[in-house]
């Protein structure tokens, strides 16, 4: 078996096992912790080449194809697959990212060894039959329709597109004219682009005999070759403000502002100053726009990172004839943001943000992603103390220093009504 090394080592405190580590031939970076005191497992493959990496007039096909591995892989056709997969219990998922495809579940350990069994066969041996793409396809049409009964979801996507650039922010679901002129031919070329190996991470974590495993996996992937990742060519982001004309009794309203990406020091500010303006029921954008004007039935703001660029998006879904007001409130509360915290503000913010780290951590599944998200962003992975410290660790003074910057002074608009909003319009 390859060497493997200890990433780290946690403390009594802690209650936490060592990461163990492994770099096969192919690029492949292995990551496993045991966890004691649980029965299941969880893993989480993260492969370089998400919808990013497709070239123009392709936007989609990542996620047609994310279902069309399931249908058939090895020795396996669609329906035996399935059999197998439920037959051991296994609560999967999958997903597509700008910058990655996800694949990943949980299930009883006892049965863990022969789920990567299976995922070897679907992400290296997959049928991609010819006639059963069509039902691929058609999955990932309805996926997109169904943007239209969810607005908030809606305009998540429409504003990442116009905040990052492109590819970056295309949409991951797909756009209806590029879904329709996929072949399967084609689809299958693009595998080829999407699944990059160098680069490429496994975590997995829970009731786990770490030397066991990492010989299983050296045995089922150890012959991959190497595949080079290739970055997409940037394009200046779109920015400004879109509407989109919709007859409904709301407006909804998405808007974002450029931070630095997560491998940032001043992340831990960036994420307190996040939960500080609009991150729950004690908000300030909760309090401000909602509780004491009652200007819209939702509102807040959350931190969305990619590699190289990272933002704050915030949302609000409002009544037309209050969309201006709830509008120009939540542009004052960032500007009023920039005077600084208040010592409650920050009690309250660490406390957010140590009680999401405490909850994650009791579940084997978020902690395989945490391991897998760790290694793709930083190319190591943070203890859970030095997270907790750096928590601690927060002033009102550290998070000033991050308020002092070009924060919110640059914002991307996309809104979703019956009419566009005059003040945004006017600036255009």
């Amino acid at each position: 078996m390859l060497n493997a090394k200890s990433l780290q080592t946690h403390s009594e405190r802690d209650k936490m096992e060592s990461v163990e580590q492994m770099t096969l031939p192919g690029g492949l970076t292995v990551l496993v912790q045991p966890v004691s005191g649980v029965e299941s497992a969880s893993f989480s493959f993260l492969l370089p080449g998400g919808s990013a990496a497709l070239p123009d007039g392709c936007c989609g096909a990542a996620a047609v194809l994310n279902d069309w591995l399931f249908r058939g892989a090895g020795p396996y056709d669609s329906r035996r697959l399935v059999e197998e997969l439920d037959g051991i219990g296994l609560h999967r998922q999958s997903s597509v990212s700008p910058e990655y495809l996800s694949y990943g579940g949980s299930l009883e350990s006892e049965n863990l060894f022969r789920a990567l069994e299976l995922y070897a066969d679907i992400l290296l041996r997959p049928r991609l039959e010819e006639d059963l793409f069509e039902p691929s396809r058609q999955l990932a049409l309805q996926e997109l329709e169904a943007l239209d009964d969810d607005p908030r979801q809606k305009v998540s996507v429409c504003l990442y597109e116009r905040f990052y650039p492109d590819p970056l922010g295309r949409p991951c679901v797909g756009k209806e004219e590029d879904l329709r002129r996929l072949t399967p031919l084609q689809t299958r070329h693009l595998r080829e682009r999407l699944f990059t190996w160098s680069g490429a991470v496994l975590a997995a974590a829970g009731k786990i005999d770490t030397h066991a495993f990492l010989k299983h996996i050296e045995r089922l992937f150890g012959e991959v070759p190497p595949s080079r990742e290739c970055p997409p060519v940037l394009r200046a982001a779109a920015g400004g403000y879109q509407h989109f004309p919709n007859p409904g009794a709301q407006v909804h309203i998405g808007f974002m502002t450029e931070v630095p990406p997560f491998d940032s020091p001043m992340y831990y500010s960036i994420m307190a100053a996040c939960m500080v303006l609009g991150g729950g029921m004690s908000s300030r954008l909760f309090t401000e726009v909602r509780e004491k004007r009652g200007l819209c039935y939702a509102v807040g703001t959350r931190y969305h990172s990619l590699r190289s660029c990272a933002g704050i998006a915030g949302y609000a879904g409002t009544a037309p004839d209050k969309a201006e007001e709830t509008l120009s409130v939540i542009l004052s509360e960032f500007r009023r943001l920039r005077n600084g915290i208040s010592q409650d503000e920050l009690l309250r913010a660490k406390t957010g943000l140590k009680s999401t780290l405490i909850m994650q951590n009791e579940s084997t599944s978020a902690r395989a992603s945490r391991l897998a998200a760790d290694w793709f962003y930083l190319k190591r992975v943070r203890p859970l103390e030095e997270i907790r410290q750096a928590i601690e660790s927060l002033t009102i003074q550290s998070i000033q220093e991050f308020l002092d910057g070009p924060y919110g002074r640059k914002f991307t608009f996309v809104s979703f009504g019956p009419q566009p909003l005059q003040t945004l319009q006017k600036k255009e």
